[in-house]
């Protein structure tokens, strides 16, 4: 069901969406300091191509630098992809086939807004990666 879920979804919208993101990166990436903003946005491009079957989580380690980070890219970027996933969800939620889409993009509104301190991990996780192993006592 995955399968055929993220094929439709890259027919009818995950292209389109990822163009945005990948747009973004490139921007990001020709403006210096905004280097991490592009390595967040190819994150989210590819997940907005295959989105069924992953979740994404917060980073337990994302701190004050993540949070400026995300104002930052709410002013360049976020707003503008928020309202593509805002558009492509009303359009897709016109049909009846096309309501998990919906709520595919309106699953990643929150994402375009605040993409730094965040993970991308396998649905069926049951606990989120982490980059450090447990301390031991």
């Amino acid at each position: 069901m995955r399968l055929i879920l993220n094929i439709v979804w890259l027919v009818f919208g995950g292209l389109w969406m990822a163009a945005g993101y990948l747009l973004a990166a490139l921007v990001s990436f020709l403006l210096i300091v905004t280097i991490p903003f592009g390595f967040a946005s190819l994150r989210i491009a590819s997940y907005t191509l295959w989105p069924f079957g992953r979740t994404i989580v917060d980073k337990p380690t994302a701190g004050t630098g993540a949070l400026i980070g995300n104002v930052v890219w709410v002013l360049l970027f976020g707003l503008w992809l928020a309202i593509g996933h805002l558009v492509s969800a009303v359009a897709m939620a016109v049909t009846i086939v096309g309501i998990p889409l919906a709520l595919a993009n309106l699953k990643l509104i929150p994402v375009s807004l605040m993409p730094l301190g965040k993970e991308i991990v396998p649905s069926n996780s049951p606990t989120p990666p982490t980059r450090f192993a447990p301390v031991a006592a």
